[in-house]
């Protein structure tokens, strides 16, 4: 939880807080669908890039270390070698750079504090030593509230009818005799009491406009087009499925630059940590993009077109 780690408070004050950033009538945040979509983003982020790293370094807490977090140290143990770890920068050069990497690991026998540039070389993902975690949290809890509108149009699609009882019996006669109809039952029948003297039935009939109010095409084609946007903000490239007939190659240059411009940055950011890293341990990483698939859709006179059914 931002802006109360480390600090006694109790969980009514931190309720107080959180519902200043989140709230309490919308719960986009902390769900289960929005953590699938959390992770689901997380996991295509590690997609883009393909890095060669030591084999005794875990490579899960690596990527998870580096694009959460957004940065972390290599340093010599005495127990484990050469070693990448999460810890806490401190200090500041003349450029508000940091000049101190603190780690405490309880699995190490001591805690560290080392000097960067002389005993210890930072990995970082991006200039300002941030992760990704904050765009996977905005697109995730995009996808997560569109895909839980969808299941909640689609649930109201499925009443079409509603019956007015003139009584609590009528009413719980007449979601008997629904759930018989509902069940798929080849023949429903009705207490005789439903039904006035002259066989006419007791309740009233409400006719609800189900086309008109189903909008789950609209709600499927907008998850799809936020993550696409995520994609071409990560690196990945995509269909631009928002175009229904024919691009033109302008528009598919601009969108080739959009899907380099962020990822480009972080790469630059890597290769530089890499190089600082492998000067100093005498390592041999590497991170590069992973090669793109080819893409059908292109034409021999450079334009792109792009088929209507491709949504």
């Amino acid at each position: 939880m931002a802006g109360l780690n480390g600090i006694p408070a109790l969980y009514d004050q931190k309720n107080i807080y959180n519902a200043q950033v989140n709230p309490s009538t919308v719960h986009a945040s902390n769900t289960t669908l929005s953590w699938f979509f959390y992770r689901y983003l997380m996991q295509k982020i590690f997609s883009v890039y393909d890095f060669q790293l030591p084999d005794e370094w875990d490579r899960d807490y690596f990527l998870y270390t580096l694009f959460t977090i957004g940065f972390g140290g290599v340093l010599n143990t005495d127990k484990y070698g050469t070693i990448f770890q999460h810890g806490t920068l401190s200090g500041y050069n003349i450029y508000y750079r940091p000049t101190i990497f603190l780690v405490s690991n309880p699995a190490l026998r001591k805690q560290y504090r080392l000097q960067i540039g002389e005993q210890t070389e930072l990995i970082k993902l991006t200039p300002d030593y941030m992760g990704a975690f904050d765009i996977v949290q905005l697109y995730g809890d995009m996808m997560a509230v569109t895909l839980e509108s969808f299941g909640v149009n689609a649930i109201n699609a499925k009443f079409s009818y509603v019956f007015m009882a003139e009584n609590k019996t009528m009413a719980e006669s007449m979601k008997k005799l629904y759930d018989q109809v509902a069940s798929g039952q080849p023949a429903a029948f009705a207490d005789r009491k439903l039904f006035d003297p002259e066989g006419n039935p007791r309740w009233m009939l409400f006719l609800n406009n189900l086309k008109q109010n189903y909008i789950g095409a609209d709600l499927l084609e907008t998850l799809t087009e936020i993550e696409n946007k995520f994609n071409t903000l990560i690196g990945i490239k995509n269909a631009n499925n928002e175009k229904k007939e024919r691009m033109i190659v302008d528009e598919v240059n601009a969108n080739n630059q959009d899907t380099r411009a962020l990822c480009s940055v972080w790469l630059d950011c890597l290769k530089e940590s890499f190089e600082k890293v492998n000067d100093m341990f005498n390592l041999n990483l590497s991170v590069k993009l992973r090669e793109e698939a080819s893409d059908d859709n292109v034409i021999s006179d450079g334009s792109l077109s792009v088929r209507s059914d491709a949504v």
